[in-house]
């Protein structure tokens, strides 16, 4: 394999982070691949509305997922779909082997695996999977309209979701071990207002329980008096957070105790040329406009790397001009 068959950068991953770095990769005339094992933009695709992308009121995640996918395609950004097995950190090239066998060699990677739905560990949850127990409502709402559902979390999927429910389901019980939602403002008056959902407050459900035909009732908990009870139900719907997918994160790389890895400011891990961005990144907030934000800082700080590294090492400051057009 020839030095022009080495990549200047690879993305892992291809959600909003990935695909904003791949269009700042593109911009800056970076040789780009981007590999994504699934569908191109991540957890947004699952979103029934998002309504905090700037410039935009209201828009179906899938449509956003979309419209990232083909703007980093207009700029010529190569796009495969297939799984990578291993990354293995170089000193003068990193490698990327995939499962099928293929290995790709680059000087910068920009890893965007993001995460998967938390589970709870309880009675049921993995045996009805399928049967009731679901992680996204807007796969599988469909199948629950006008029958009673579950929604387990307080926060800004499970409030989302709950409201994505309550235009299907006959009934919506929020399922909260606190006493107040952590939620954003908003997304919790419009759950309060929503007459077709109920909040179980400092309520916890230990058990998901099961006739022939699927999830019937889940054993519930409340935190403060002990009290036991079961509540009937069609279908039970958790939304308790996130784990990050970092099973391709190189060894030695610095992670915290939750498996976030921590990088500096540029996204960059401890491993010169390795950048992480997105849920799989140690920081404040999960929003899809940090996600985006990190993407271009990682593609940039990877345009700098790779060019001062074919310079020798000499330290070479890209004029703005490269990378933006009127700073826009």
């Amino acid at each position: 394999m020839s030095d022009s068959e080495i990549y200047d950068l690879v993305i892992v991953g291809g959600g909003p982070g990935g695909l904003s770095a791949g269009i700042y990769a593109q911009r800056a005339a970076l040789k780009t691949l981007l590999i994504e094992k699934g569908a191109a933009g991540g957890q947004i695709i699952l979103s029934d509305l998002v309504e905090n992308w700037p410039g935009t009121e209201s828009i179906s995640g899938a449509e956003l997922a979309q419209n990232f996918l083909k703007h980093a395609e207009s700029y010529g950004l190569q796009v495969l779909y297939e799984e990578v097995q291993q990354i293995e950190p170089g000193l003068e090239y990193h490698t990327i082997r995939l499962t099928n066998g293929t290995t790709y060699r680059t000087h910068a990677v920009i890893l965007g695996t993001g995460g998967s739905p938390r589970k709870m560990s309880i009675p049921g949850e993995d045996e009805l999977y399928g049967k009731g127990v679901s992680y996204c409502a807007v796969c599988d709402g469909f199948f629950f309209r006008n029958k009673t559902v579950v929604v387990i979390g307080g926060g800004d999927t499970a409030t989302e979701e709950a409201l994505y429910l309550a235009k299907l389901a006959q009934k919506v019980y929020l399922v909260h071990r606190r006493d107040a939602l952590r939620a954003g403002m908003i997304l919790q008056q419009r759950v309060k207002a929503e007459c077709k959902i109920e909040i179980l407050w400092n309520t916890i459900v230990t058990a998901i329980k099961a006739d022939a035909a699927g999830v019937n009732e889940v054993a519930l908990k409340n935190t403060q008096s002990g009290a036991e009870r079961d509540l009937s139900t069609d279908g039970v719907f958790i939304f308790i957070g996130f784990e990050p997918n970092n099973q391709l994160v190189p060894a030695g790389t610095n992670m915290n105790a939750d498996g976030y890895v921590i990088t500096d400011d540029k996204c960059e891990t401890n491993t010169p040329g390795i950048y992480v961005i997105g849920d799989l990144r140690q920081k404040y907030a999960k929003q899809i406009v940090i996600a985006a934000g990190e993407g271009a800082t990682a593609a940039l700080a990877a345009a700098h790397y790779v060019e001062t590294k074919k310079n020798g090492g000499e330290v070479c400051e890209a004029p703005a001009s490269l990378f933006e057009t009127g700073r826009n």
